[in-house]
């Protein structure tokens, strides 16, 4: 019987998946009835998967430093979805010739929304660099389709509402100002996409003993030194869908790195 620990590391945290079989990983234990998750239930958990892994994409390629960015249109301005994604190129193309004459990445990550009255905007995460007016050089970029709002990034809850804000699916109240797209551009409206440069999170598993599992399910997970854990972090339960028993926490670096390198 496998007893494994994910770990995924991160410039200031590390976040641990542990799963098991039966309530304490003890002898003769047997994994929960597998069920059969209903179609709401399966959107929930994709979606939680998606806030998961995108929070882990941010974590491991952004820091508060960097921006949230808004691009807006003109007031008014109401475009076919081609017509946007060409925009965007221009746009990208531009920050990359840019950031590729300094000799730095260009990062990012973008989600386009339509408004509640059809206003188009695109929402994106764009590292900063060193030496660089980033917030000029955006909007100069940007300036002959509209206006730029920034905002710099916020890491206090480990960019949790930031993914969900990135992936989330379109709201019902929404959907009727979607019309004037097709089925295909409604799709792609409610994806994100983001650079190929990303640093994608890959865990680092370890297998253990169930005396262990059950000797850490009974004392609490200690930190690891330098770290102390975070007790909000901790979630515990069943996968309907493996029957498999998981906890899930996050350690915290007590001394934090500033100076933008990976941990």
């Amino acid at each position: 019987m496998a007893y494994w620990v994910d770990s995924y590391t991160f410039q200031n945290s590390i976040e641990y998946e542990i799963k098991w079989a039966g309530n304490y990983g003890a002898k003769g234990e047997k994994r929960a009835p597998k069920k059969k998750p209903s179609k709401e239930q399966i959107i929930k958990q994709n979606q939680k998967n998606k806030e998961i892994y995108t929070r882990r994409v941010m974590k491991l390629n952004f820091t508060k430093e960097d921006l949230w960015v808004t691009l807006k249109y003109a007031k008014g301005t109401r475009k076919p979805l081609g017509q946007i994604l060409k925009d965007m190129k221009n746009f990208q193309t531009a920050m990359r010739r840019h950031r590729k004459k300094m000799g730095q990445p260009y990062k990012w990550i973008r989600r386009i929304e339509i408004g509640k009255r059809g206003g188009i905007h695109i929402h994106m995460v764009i590292n900063r660099v060193r030496g660089e007016p980033t917030d000029q050089v955006i909007r100069d970029k940007w300036k002959k389709y509209g206006k730029v709002h920034f905002e710099s990034l916020y890491e206090e809850d480990d960019f949790q509402a930031l993914a969900e804000y990135i992936v989330k699916p379109v709201p019902e109240e929404l959907e009727g100002q979607l019309e004037m797209f097709s089925p295909a551009e409604q799709k792609q409206l409610a994806m994100y996409s983001c650079s190929r440069n990303l640093e994608r999170p890959k865990p680092k598993r370890k297998v253990y003993s169930r005396w262990t599992v059950r000797r850490m399910l009974e004392e609490g997970p200690k930190p690891a030194e330098g770290y102390y854990i975070d007790k909000d972090s901790i979630i515990t339960g069943i996968n309907l869908y493996t029957g498999m028993s998981y906890l899930r926490y996050t350690e915290i670096r007590l001394k934090p790195i500033r100076d933008g390198t990976g941990g």
